[in-house]
């Protein structure tokens, strides 16, 4: 028998012994034939199938976006043009204004931690330099890690593109913001005429890849490993498999308090979703079905067929029907999943009749 689950069905095997199945005493053999008698009938038959067994939870989920992020001004100011929420924002585009000047998204992994101008050096000063040869200003550029005249050239047209006054061919602090590529405006987190710096989020940002996140129990850990598969039933109805990418942090300490008393949140990525359908309402709750364990073309019984056998040999066994006689013969219990669970041994088949407990 298959510890493990032995010990899952052993209460619910118990339960049915209870419930009227023949509790099969030591000292005789569980394949012989029981004395043919319908007094010994079972009170009720069930027939021993082949299926797929699956141990699933279904939870509430809500469709979100994700590498959720904070983008804080590296300067202070005052928003003169707030962030769009659902806006999708590109290379060389608007984020938002901060004192009539715009804040402009480029691609790149290092952050912006200074001001560029000629006679720099750096990773932050390659990454300017791609993003301006991509946008159409590379005439004059050679793309290395040195901030030269030529790059300087290169930021003054791409100043001007944008409607800079003073087009000066050095970059700000606070004018660009690297992320690793388009980003979807999740939130406006400071609103028209809010000051903001270093230690405020301006908007928070999100890739524009679609996942849904999902609160399980604390008890179900074992659900959140990376690459648990999953069933999602989208607001409109329509089904799609994915699977946990990982855990998702609280955004605040409230979230935080509230998920260590509440559960654990997963992200899960959607396969073959690369947006999400303008039918979906991201407002709506998702269904979430998370798949911790699957046996295939496993024959099944109901749990309450199951009978605990007793003696010096112990285990389990199925009361067979055959016309007006009966049977006990041994099997090996497996997964529980549903009210029903997985049986084996030499003498069981599919199509067999087995007794059940009394409802």
């Amino acid at each position: 028998m298959k510890r493990r689950t032995g010990i899952v069905a052993a209460g619910a095997l118990a339960a049915a012994a209870v419930a009227g199945v023949a509790v099969v005493a030591g000292g005789r053999d569980a394949g012989a034939d029981a004395d043919a008698s319908k007094d010994r009938l079972p009170p009720a038959t069930a027939t021993v199938t082949r299926t797929d067994l699956v141990q699933s939870k279904t939870v509430d989920g809500r469709l979100d976006y994700a590498q959720r992020r904070e983008v804080k001004s590296a300067v202070e100011g005052t928003v003169t043009r707030a962030a769009e929420e659902g806006r999708t924002v590109r290379a060389g585009q608007r984020l938002y204004e901060r004192d009539a000047r715009p804040v402009v998204l480029m691609y790149g992994s290092t952050p912006v931690f200074r001001a560029m101008k000629t006679g720099d050096r750096g990773p932050d000063v390659l990454q300017l330099e791609r993003d301006l040869r991509d946008l159409g200003f590379g005439a004059s550029l050679y793309v290395d890690t040195r901030y030269d005249k030529g790059t300087e050239t290169a930021v003054k047209a791409w100043q001007k593109s944008l409607g800079i006054e003073n087009a000066d061919g050095r970059v700000g602090q606070g004018d660009i913001v690297f992320q690793p590529g388009e980003v979807r405006v999740v939130s406006a987190d400071a609103a028209l005429a809010d000051r903001i710096g270093p230690d405020k989020a301006v908007l928070t940002v999100a890739s524009t890849k679609p996942v849904v996140r999902a609160r399980l129990d604390q008890g179900d850990a074992v659900l959140t490993s990376k690459g648990t598969k999953v069933e999602v039933t989208l607001p409109s109805g329509r089904k799609v498999a994915g699977k946990v990418s990982g855990t998702v942090r609280p955004e605040s300490s409230q979230d935080a308090s509230a998920t260590a008393q509440d559960g654990i949140t997963v992200e899960i990525t959607l396969d073959g979703v690369k947006s999400p359908s303008s039918s979906e309402d991201s407002a709506a709750t998702a269904s979430v079905t998370f798949v911790s364990e699957s046996h295939k073309n496993v024959l099944v019984v109901p749990v309450e067929a199951v009978v605990a056998l007793r003696g010096e040999n112990g285990g389990y066994g199925l009361q067979v029907v055959e016309g007006a006689r009966t049977r006990m013969v041994r099997v090996e219990t497996g997964m529980t999943a549903d009210g029903r669970i997985e049986v084996s041994g030499s003498g069981i088949a599919e199509g067999m009749k087995v007794g059940v407990a009394a409802s």
